[in-house]
């Protein structure tokens, strides 16, 4: 993984950006996997949150991730977007399906 860098972009609301772990290249049997072949990561490191759902009563709802934390999301949820060269992927606190550790 790439040394911890300053990312310029700041989520609004209960979004979440998350640096997708790589997927993986080869198979447990040892297979090469071609580019086309590979699973979409479904695993990455929260690299910013937002400041928080703006409730009715005009508090912020507490995310329940912070930076650092490494989570699981859904396959196909959040948006992809590229920043400084690097794939990141911008998702709503409630794709999140789960924190590792």
């Amino acid at each position: 993984m790439a040394a911890t860098k300053t990312i310029n972009l700041r989520p609004l609301d209960d979004r979440v950006i998350v640096r997708p772990n790589e997927a993986e290249e080869t198979t447990a049997g040892g297979i090469v996997l071609p580019d086309s072949a590979r699973e979409k990561p479904q695993r990455g490191t929260v690299v910013a949150v937002g400041p928080g759902k703006l409730l009715d009563s005009g508090n912020r709802g507490e995310l329940s991730v912070a930076v650092g934390d490494v989570v699981i999301y859904g396959k196909y949820g959040g948006s992809e977007v590229e920043v400084d060269g690097e794939e990141m992927k911008i998702l709503r606190e409630s794709d999140i399906l789960a924190k590792i550790g």
